[in-house]
C-alpha cells in the first residue's frame, strides 16, 4: 500500500465531470490499482476515487488512473509532502465476535440457560424449509425448538412459526423458543401472540459460565 500525502486538485472525467480545487489530501493506492481520494474529515468514505482494474501513468506531476471503461482521474501533484509504501500482505478477513453461529454453539453447551433440566437433541434440525438452529428437550421431555438471533424481529418469528408447523407434523406438539441479544418491541408482542417464549441472551455471561456438556475429564 502506497499513502502520499500531497497537495493537489483532481479532475473526474467519465460519465460526468467532477473537479476538486487544489488542497492538501491522502492518495491511497492499494496493491490491488485501485487509487483513492482522501480528506481529513468524512470518516473512511474517499473524495473521489477509482476501482480496480485500472492503471495508474505518472508523468510530469500528473497521475492519469484509467479504469476499463475509459473512466479517468486525473491527479496533479503540486507539492508531495510524504511519500511511503507498505507491503501489509494478505489478509485473513474479518472475525466476527457474537454472531449467530457462536451463540448456537454456545446455547447448545449450556441449554440449562434456555430451561432447567433441559438437553440438546440436535444442533441445525433439518425441516423442508432449512433447519432450526437447536431441537432441544426440557424437563418433561416434550420438545422445544429454538431460533437463534443477535437482533430479534418480526422476521424470526415468522421463521420460527414456520420451523415449528413443519417439526410439528412429524414429532408432535412442539415448543418454541425465540433467543436473542436484544428483542423488537413488535416481535415481543408478536411472539406472545403465536405463543412463542422470549428469551434475552448475555454474550458475554453465556461465555463465562461453564458448559453443560459432560466430558470424560
Amino acid at each position: 500500500m502506497r499513502l502520499v500525502i500531497a497537495t493537489c486538485s483532481v479532475d473526474y472525467v467519465g460519465r460526468l465531470t467532477a473537479h476538486l480545487p487544489s488542497a492538501t489530501r491522502l492518495l491511497l493506492v492499494k496493491a490491488d490499482g485501485s487509487v483513492s481520494i482522501h480528506a481529513d474529515d468524512r470518516a473512511y468514505k474517499p473524495l473521489m476515487w477509482m476501482s480496480p482494474p485500472c492503471t495508474t501513468i505518472v508523468l510530469d506531476g500528473v497521475w492519469t488512473v484509467t479504469n476499463k471503461a475509459g473512466e479517468q482521474l486525473v491527479i496533479t501533484v503540486e507539492e508531495v509532502l510524504s511519500d511511503v509504501s507498505h507491503l501489509l500482505g494478505s489478509d485473513p478477513g474479518l472475525v466476527k465476535d457474537g454472531v449467530e453461529k457462536h451463540l448456537q454453539e454456545l446455547l447448545a453447551d449450556r441449554c440449562h440457560v434456555l430451561g432447567v433440566g433441559w438437553t440438546l437433541i440436535r444442533r441445525e434440525y433439518p425441516t423442508d424449509i432449512g433447519p432450526v438452529d437447536l431441537l432441544c428437550r426440557d424437563d418433561s421431555g416434550a420438545h422445544v425448538a429454538v431460533e437463534i438471533k443477535r437482533h430479534a424481529e418480526i422476521d424470526g418469528v415468522e421463521q420460527l412459526t414456520r420451523y415449528l408447523q413443519r417439526l410439528e407434523t412429524v414429532l408432535g406438539p412442539v415448543r418454541g423458543v425465540l433467543a436473542a441479544q436484544s428483542f423488537k418491541p413488535q416481535a415481543k408482542v408478536l411472539a406472545a401472540d403465536r405463543g412463542i417464549v422470549c428469551v434475552q441472551l448475555d454474550y458475554d455471561a453465556l461465555r463465562g459460565m461453564d458448559s453443560g456438556t459432560p466430558t470424560l475429564f
